[in-house]
């Protein structure tokens, strides 16, 4: 795990966590804007099934190095100071946070659509699954796993 990016268990990595870091950066002075994606466990599926909860897991030393490398990457870019991004893993409740990114930058244009690219860079590129537990109609429970990359949508 590295202060910029990494897949963490839950508990151990929160929105203070992901700010705190983002000033830490030796050029933050350089910054005049943070924009912050918090992404949080949805409680419908696409299909329209009620999630009960759901399980995070990672292919963990591969997904701290892409999600280590879309940082670096992105941190690049004209105007961009600092880039992050964090996923937790574990079980969660319906509304809970699972991921965080963050984009410092010099103006808001930049850092907005920065932070478009990172969320949906670690959504196809990063080996992080979900296991949902959902409820349909009927009341009867099932439970399956789902790709990161198979379940993105706009």
């Amino acid at each position: 795990m590295t202060e910029h990016a990494g897949v963490h268990q839950k508990g151990t990595f929160n929105l203070t966590n992901l700010i705190s870091n983002a000033k830490k950066n030796r050029k933050f002075d350089e910054a005049g804007a943070i924009a912050v994606f918090v992404g949080v466990v949805r409680g419908e599926t696409f299909e329209g099934k009620k999630v009960v909860n759901l399980k995070m897991e990672a292919y963990e030393e591969k997904a701290n190095e892409v999600l280590l490398a879309i940082s670096k990457e992105l941190s690049k870019k004209p105007g961009i100071v600092d880039v992050q991004v964090h996923h937790l893993l574990g079980e969660f409740a319906v509304g809970e946070d699972v991921v965080y990114v963050s984009v410092a930058g010099s103006h808001r244009e930049e850092v907005f659509t920065v932070l478009r690219e990172a969320v949906e860079r670690f959504k196809k590129e990063a080996p992080v699954f979900k296991k949902e537990r959902v409820v349909d109609e009927e009341g009867t429970e099932s439970e399956y796993w789902v790709s990161e990359k198979d379940s993105h949508r706009h």
